[in-house]
């Protein structure tokens, strides 16, 4: 990079909530607690779903896709937040910035596209009962999850490379507690209509298509849903389609508020409360949605801690 354009390869600081030194208290304990719950409640999802033969379904396998990028998401941003909370300086290097960038967005657009993977996973499970085992094969389920995946890696790269190109003319100040976009375009000290473009087009991509998509799903899932007689089944569909909803309700409300509105009409304290909650909260939310409201993740963890207390004895 050119250093003559501010551009150059040295530490940022990460301004977060460090005009309110007593916020940051709080937020650092509820971060902590949040984190901790994170790791524990999305390793219990991956675990459970690779234990238990009875959740060796296409759900549970997008399921723990979901808790392993909701893992390296919340990992690849609290540990520095807690840093920086706790210690007296907020600086990240530059190298720590940009995979924080890079990977904010790259998980971001993957979790996006994987919900709506999982919103046609439920479509076929309650309108195609019949078919579902022949639909949703495992080579489907392994090349929608391989294509979320590199969907996500794509988008990240071309933003990623974009934005890092503007020139900062000096600033090393973020707006934020995180390397991310938002905060980063204001650093910048020209305005790139291509990146707006760029970021627009992206977001109907990545936003817009999938939301739309899962809504479509929905829709069909609900007519299904009216001509169930069994009470038990009708249960068991709102229950694992509803946990699913819920938490496609609590991701994307924030994201397309936060990335689809214009950039200067989000205030400063609001652009980060907001990005506190999807990149914190939601990970964390994720596993306890689809654990309590789900029977049978429940009843998989009691068998198999049985099979552990019995092996155990003998």
């Amino acid at each position: 990079m050119n250093k003559n354009n501010g551009s150059s390869m040295t530490d940022f600081i990460l301004l977060g909530f460090s005009d309110r030194p007593q916020l940051e208290h709080i937020i650092s304990g509820v971060v902590f607690i949040f984190y901790i719950v994170t790791l524990v409640g999305n390793t219990t999802i991956i675990l459970v779903s690779n234990l238990d033969s009875q959740l060796h379904t296409p759900m549970y396998f997008f399921l723990s896709n979901l808790s392993f990028l909701d893992l390296c998401y919340a990992t690849s941003i609290i540990p520095q937040m807690l840093v920086n909370l706790w210690g007296p300086t907020k600086s990240i290097t530059y190298g720590g910035c940009v995979l924080q960038f890079f990977f904010a967005l790259d998980l971001g657009a993957t979790e996006c596209l994987l919900l709506a993977v999982m919103a046609y996973d439920r479509y076929a499970a309650v309108c195609q009962p019949l078919h579902y085992t022949v639909i949703m094969h495992p080579q489907l389920c392994q090349k929608m999850v391989l294509v979320a995946w590199l969907g996500g890696l794509g988008s990240a790269l071309i933003v990623c490379s974009l934005t890092l190109k503007l020139p900062r003319c000096g600033h090393r100040e973020v707006d934020n507690f995180i390397c991310e976009m938002p905060a980063l375009l204001k650093m910048a000290c020209v305005y790139s209509k291509v990146i707006e473009v760029i970021v627009y087009a992206l977001g109907v991509i990545f936003l817009l298509v999938p939301l739309l998509l899962i809504l479509i799903s929905y829709a069909i899932i609900t007519q299904a849903v009216m001509k169930i007689k069994s009470t038990a089944r009708w249960r068991k569909v709102l229950n694992t389609c509803g946990s699913h909803l819920t938490v496609v309700t609590l991701f994307y409300g924030t994201i397309i508020y936060m990335y689809m509105k214009p950039q200067n009409s989000t205030s400063e304290d609001e652009g980060k409360f907001l990005t506190l909650f999807y990149t914190i909260v939601t990970p964390t939310l994720n596993p306890l949605i689809y654990t309590l409201r789900n029977k049978d993740v429940k009843s998989a963890v009691k068998r198999i801690l049985y099979v552990r207390k019995w092996s155990a004895k003998s």
